[in-house]
């Protein structure tokens, strides 16, 4: 008796990869092996970068909120230290955003973390 072979679900499993692999270059987009190992490839660098994004925003607010408080005769770790003594709570995400988009907001902070 002759071997009974899924045709139907493993076409339709190496056409959902190829579908996936659309637009990239060369035999990635249309040889099932090249395209397949891409696509395994693409998704640990999806999974790394997403991590990645975390830090580089960080270091990005950072970079702001430092720019704006050496504006005000400051430093970025002086900055954040005499806010956590005044206690004033603020995540570095909102303080960068205040210092690009609202100076007179950012000031007020600085000037109200200096008094405390």
């Amino acid at each position: 008796m002759p071997r009974s072979v899924n045709h139907v679900a493993s076409r339709k499993r190496r056409k959902r990869i190829l579908n996936l692999t659309k637009g990239y270059f060369g035999s990635r987009r249309n040889v099932w092996t090249v395209a397949k190992n891409t696509w395994e490839k693409g998704l640990i660098y999806a999974y790394r970068d997403r991590k990645a994004k975390k830090r580089s925003f960080r270091a990005l607010w950072i970079q702001r909120i430092n720019a704006a408080a050496r504006l005000e005769g400051s430093s970025y770790s002086r900055l954040m230290g005499a806010l956590r003594k005044s206690g004033i709570e603020i995540n570095r995400k909102v303080l960068a955003d205040l210092a690009m988009n609202h100076p007179e907001a950012f000031k007020a902070i600085v000037q109200k973390a200096k008094n405390a």
